[in-house]
């Protein structure tokens, strides 16, 4: 019963996000909609962590699994992208080595910034 709850809190929030895309009439999907509406449920205490942690918890152990699809259709559109291979295999590498960077430095940022209090 605990697990269908809070996937009916989880559910209901990510209905939110979709009537935001429906409404909002901007180039964002509805599920970043959800997901800040859930961050602000949170951080308001509208939502305690404890009402969907187990289910959200179980949602983060079989995300691995929803790439299979994803994969599957690369493998499928391999024509398509083989032409292209090599630039979009650069764009990833320098993209991922620039958001490390970053990752990095904000985080030694935050770091420095917690000793000083």
């Amino acid at each position: 019963m605990k697990f269908i709850q809070q996937l009916s809190i989880i559910l209901f929030i990510s209905f939110l996000g979709e009537g935001l895309n429906w409404i909002l009439p901007l180039p964002i999907p509805a599920s970043v909609y959800g997901l800040i509406l859930m961050l602000i449920a949170l951080q308001f205490h509208i939502v305690q962590l404890e009402q969907v942690q187990d289910t959200a918890r179980f949602f983060i152990e079989i995300m691995p699994v929803m790439f299979i699809p994803a994969g599957v259709g690369l493998l499928n559109s391999w024509s398509v992208l083989q032409p292209i291979c090599i630039p979009v295999i650069l764009i990833t590498l320098l993209t991922t080595i620039i958001v490390m960077g970053v990752t990095g430095q904000v985080t030694q940022l935050m770091i420095k910034k917690g000793k000083k209090k």
